[in-house]
């Protein structure tokens, strides 16, 4: 059976794979110079920059009052190259190099492949984490909340998106790192990633692809 979480994370992290393909640019903060500092300090430390993280996925639906976590460790390069290998309670990835997109689930002796451009109908895939600059162009965003340690910022969808009408950022004002990302849809159900152990550093660019071997069950999703 199909656990929860797997389904919400991969309509989740396609839709973040998306976000850059569907919207037309809207100004950022305007000329508020706290918010603005904040968004030119993460794309300082993100913007061409690869990284590796665990991450605890928390997956709530509203409907059913049903909560899962999964656990599991992402890759990320510029521009759009994503590696999500998830452990706990399934194992599964989901990898592009920002052309191509597979989906592999071991357990099934399954990979899910396409062209993220065919996919996504328009550009090359690509999301926030591996391309920094779609925050600033692709969504209204809002500074909820500042302290000492941390700042809440909220992307704003500008165009309706069943599966992504509100992403949540929690940075961290010590290191401009972003350790907390809420995603939620228009059923009110929520995934959120917190980042552990986070690692600026060169990845190998093999980590972003998926070589097919004999007898895998190949499914075309183009």
């Amino acid at each position: 059976m199909t656990s929860i979480v797997y389904r919400i994370s991969l309509n989740l992290i396609l839709a973040i794979l998306g976000c850059g393909l569907f919207f037309s640019p809207t100004p950022a903060f305007g000329n508020d110079p706290i918010k603005e500092d904040i968004l030119t300090a993460i794309e300082k430390k993100y913007t061409g920059k690869s990284f590796e993280a665990d991450f605890i996925q928390t997956s709530k639906l509203a409907a059913l009052d049903i909560q899962e976590t999964a656990t599991g460790k992402a890759f990320f390069s510029h521009p759009g190259k994503m590696r999500w290998e998830y452990k706990e309670p399934e194992q599964h990835e989901i990898i592009t190099n920002g052309k191509q997109l597979w989906i592999f689930r071991p357990d099934e002796n399954q990979v899910m492949q396409g062209e993220a451009s065919q996919f996504f109908k328009a550009g090359a895939g690509g999301s926030f984490l591996s391309d920094i600059s779609l925050v600033r162009k692709n969504f209204t965003i809002q500074l909820d909340k500042i302290t000492d340690d941390y700042a809440q910022i909220n992307l704003v969808s500008p165009q309706k998106n069943p599966e992504l009408s509100l992403i949540v950022l929690w940075i961290s004002r010590k290191t401009d790192e972003i350790e907390k990302i809420i995603i939620h849809n228009i059923y009110d159900d929520t995934t959120q990633f917190e980042f552990h152990n986070i690692q600026f550093k060169k990845i190998d660019p093999d980590t972003f692809e998926f070589k097919p071997f004999e007898g895998l069950n190949i499914i075309d999703l183009n």
